[in-house]
């Protein structure tokens, strides 16, 4: 392939991209940013056009990856299984996670802290829950273990159902622990977090005035 650079033309729908022509004829594209040093006239060899291809398809992959981590943190997991649903090539992808890791934007054990936090913040899970959702993520042990550490499961279950108990119509006891506890159970509570949360969540209900506590009747 080696030639001739004779004309050098951004695409007219993609200009980031660059167009190289070599002896009158189409030969490959490029980002920008790479095909900016290249001159018409100059000489290309096969040995460089090679590198140029080799940099341009990991550019290609490291700007994917950067619109991926756009949108929320990932694990690093999740960002080489996304360039492999792209079929970006083993060495180039193991070459994109490298590059976002020294820069910080690859972090497991910042992933797996930010997944808690987001977690307890918005939709509190118990922890068996958030271990599964982080081994679906790729963690390892050891990042979950770190992430997981200071989680206060009766906390985070009571959280979880106090807003949405104040809502209900109401029950009589044996409704609400029946009808609520299933609901901690599927979010991965304990069975000491579950309780727990019930009979707190059910004092408060009747404190308020909100429900009937049977022993008062």
């Amino acid at each position: 392939m080696a030639g001739t650079i004779t004309a050098l033309k951004f695409q007219k729908k993609n200009k980031e991209r660059v167009n190289v022509y070599l002896d009158g004829r189409y030969a490959f594209s490029l980002a920008a940013i790479e095909a900016a040093p290249l001159r018409r006239g100059q000489w290309l060899s096969d040995r460089e056009i090679e590198d140029l291809l080799g940099r341009d398809a990991f550019q290609r992959a490291y700007d994917r990856a950067l619109r991926f981590l756009s949108y929320r943190p990932r694990s690093e997991a999740e960002v080489r299984r996304y360039l492999q649903s792209k079929k970006v090539p083993p060495a180039i992808e193991t070459e994109v996670v490298e590059r976002l890791t020294s820069v910080g934007l690859l972090d497991d054990q910042a992933f797996a802290r930010y997944w808690v936090e987001n977690r307890e913040n918005f939709n509190p899970r118990g922890r068996g829950a958030l271990q599964y959702e982080l081994r679906q993520k790729g963690l390892s042990e050891e990042a979950l273990a770190l992430a997981l550490e200071d989680i206060d499961e009766e906390d985070s279950a009571y959280r979880a159902l106090i807003s949405r108990a104040h809502r209900m119509s109401p029950l009589d006891r044996q409704a609400f622990r029946q009808k609520w506890g299933s609901f901690l159970r599927r979010r991965g509570f304990s069975y000491e977090a579950i309780h727990a949360a019930l009979e707190r969540t059910w004092r408060e209900l009747v404190k308020e005035g909100r429900v009937l506590d049977e022993t008062e009747r």
